[in-house]
C-alpha cells in the first residue's frame, strides 16, 4: 500500500507497518493536497511516497516510461526520462548535476541499497552520463561549491503545461518535519513564480509650448 494525494500510483511502494505512522502519512497527504504548488515526499532512493495534484499536473504531459515516471522515482525521471528536459529547464546544469551530486552522497551512506545500486548500474550503461558522474561531477561540485549543490532555496527553471505559469522559475523548498525524517523521508516543494507580461513604457505627451521632451519618472 502507498499513499498519493493526487491519485493512484502505478507501482505501489511499501509504507511503515505502524498504524500510527500510516495515519500520519494519510493526514500528511491531506496537507499536501491543500498546497497550490507541486510538492512531493520521497525516500532515500527518491521513490515517491506522497505527491499532490499540483505535482501531477506539472508532469501530466510527459510520455510513459517503464522505470522513470516522476510519480514513481523522481531521480530516475530527472536522469533517464526523455521528456524531463521539456519540463525541467536547463536540464543538465540545473537539475541533473545537482541530483547526481545528491545521488553520490546517498551511495556513500547506503552503498549496499539495491535500489541505489540499480540506479548506479543504469548510469553506468549510459557512456555520457557515466562520464558526467565520474569525471564531470567532481569538477562541477568544486566549481559551484556547497551552495550550488544544496537543493533547499535553489531557484531553477521549469516549463509548466499551464500557460498561466508557462516558462518560469521555481524555488525549491525543503521542509521536512521530524516525523518524516524519522521515517527516512524527505519533502520537496516547488514554489512557482508566476510570469507576468512586461510593463509597457509610459507614453509622455509633448509639452504645450516648446519642443517635445522625455520626462524621467
Amino acid at each position: 500500500m502507498a499513499y498519493q494525494a493526487g491519485g493512484q500510483r502505478s507501482q505501489p511502494r511499501p509504507v511503515p507497518e505502524s498504524l500510527e505512522a500510516q495515519a500520519y502519512l494519510q493526514d500528511y497527504a491531506t496537507l499536501l493536497e491543500a498546497l497550490p504548488f507541486p510538492s512531493v515526499v520521497f525516500d532515500h532512493r527518491w521513490d515517491v511516497v506522497l505527491s499532490n495534484a499540483a505535482f501531477e499536473t506539472l508532469f501530466n504531459e510527459v510520455g510513459p516510461h517503464p522505470t522513470a515516471m516522476p510519480g514513481d522515482n523522481f531521480l530516475r525521471f530527472v536522469l533517464f526520462h526523455p521528456d524531463a528536459g521539456a519540463v525541467l529547464g536547463e536540464h543538465e546544469s540545473s537539475w541533473c548535476l545537482p541530483m547526481l551530486a545528491h545521488f553520490a552522497s546517498a551511495v556513500e551512506q547506503h552503498g549496499q541499497d539495491r535500489g541505489l545500486q540499480s540506479i548506479r548500474r543504469d548510469i553506468a550503461q549510459d557512456p555520457i552520463m557515466e562520464a558526467a558522474y565520474r569525471q564531470g561531477l567532481p569538477h562541477w561540485i568544486r566549481a559551484v561549491g556547497p551552495e550550488g549543490v544544496e537543493q533547499d532555496g535553489a531557484v531553477r527553471p521549469l516549463v509548466h503545461p499551464d500557460p498561466r505559469w508557462g516558462r518560469t522559475d521555481c524555488r525549491i523548498i525543503g521542509e521536512t518535519p521530524k516525523t518524516l525524517q524519522d521515517m527516512g523521508y524527505t519533502r520537496m516543494t516547488l514554489v512557482l513564480r508566476e510570469t507576468r507580461p512586461p510593463v509597457a513604457p509610459r507614453r509622455t505627451r509633448p509639452a504645450r509650448h516648446g519642443a517635445a521632451h522625455l520626462r524621467v519618472v
